[in-house]
């Protein structure tokens, strides 16, 4: 079945005009998206930015709002374009962005563009801008030369700048655990990546392309004492509670893009017993419909004492 990968999502717009450069936007963007960049506030990267618009009322000029606008998945090599023509200033700045975010897959396609078309990110063409380079990216060595280690964090993430924990993850697993040791030792957290609540969360990171991910409610880590082990061990995570949480259509968007795109490789959906805990579920079927793909998706009930209810596969 043919079909268009564009999809109609909310996005903010900057308006250079009436933006100041205060800044009182950047830490009050929760994925990190926005930077000044030669006195005005510029949106880095579409990946970053869920379209919720917790930046504009923090803005005192009225220059932000929220558009919605078809669009193709993320592609970097169109993205690079758009940096381009808002200079090199910039165009370093998102690779920042990338870099800090571990989003290794699309800060290769980021240099490739770059080098194909030219762009000259020397120290000397950015007015010695200076870019942070991590070892574990030696294609960002070639691209930009002899460039400094930044003295201070590139962006203001804050608390949700997405960390991917998988590497860490495989350590452990690969060291193991003795039965006396597990005894002294808290048993370790099967997290892999951060954010993991809906709303923060970005679709089509890297952690999530191909993976296997557990759509839990709120309250289903705390009720049972071996989540971690038991459901979330190999898995990315996304939480929601479906009755409190508001703007669940941006949750349907953020599903179906994680189906239709990441490709997903399955949903594993644990809900307390509580009857507004339905709709998570009524979530997932929605996005699944709409992105035009199924996936196998197993719904667990669990009981307010942590006990698993039922269990089934569809």
């Amino acid at each position: 079945m043919n079909q268009s990968n564009d999809m109609l999502r909310k996005i903010i717009k900057i308006d250079e005009e009436k933006c100041n450069g205060c800044g009182l936007c950047i830490p009050n963007c929760h994925e990190g998206a926005l930077q000044i960049i030669d006195g005005k506030a510029r949106l880095v990267s579409d990946l970053f930015c869920d379209g919720l618009g917790a930046c504009i009322g923090h803005c005192p000029e009225g220059a932000i709002e929220i558009i919605e606008r078809e669009a193709e998945p993320y592609n970097e090599t169109l993205v690079m374009e758009q940096m381009a023509k808002m200079g090199r200033n910039t165009i370093l700045a998102h690779l920042e962005h990338l870099r800090d975010h571990n989003e290794e897959t699309l800060l290769k396609e980021a240099i490739a563009c770059i080098k194909k078309n030219g762009i000259d990110l020397s120290p000397e063409a950015v007015e010695e801008r200076q870019v942070k380079v991590a070892a574990t990216f030696p294609t960002l060595q070639e691209a930009i030369k002899q460039t400094r280690e930044a003295s201070s964090p590139s962006c203001g993430c804050g608390g949700s700048a997405p960390m991917d924990f998988r590497i860490d993850m495989d350590k452990v697993n690969a060291a193991g655990v003795t039965a006396a040791s597990a005894i002294e030792t808290p048993a370790p957290s099967e997290l892999r990546q951060w954010p993991v609540q809906f709303h923060l969360i970005n679709p089509n990171a890297s952690y999530f392309q191909g993976a296997d991910v557990v759509l839990a409610a709120d309250c289903v880590a705390f009720a049972m004492g071996d989540f971690h082990n038991r459901l979330l061990k190999g898995k990315s995570l996304v939480i929601a509670c479906p009755k409190l949480d508001s703007n669940k259509e941006s949750y349907v968007e953020k599903l179906t893009a994680m189906i239709a795109n990441a490709k997903i490789n399955s949903l594993t959906v644990p809900i307390m017993e509580v009857p507004c805990c339905g709709g998570l579920m009524q979530i997932v079927m929605i996005a699944m419909q709409q992105a035009g793909r199924k996936i196998p998706v197993r719904k667990i009930v669990v009981g307010i004492k942590g006990d698993i209810l039922s269990e089934e596969w569809s």
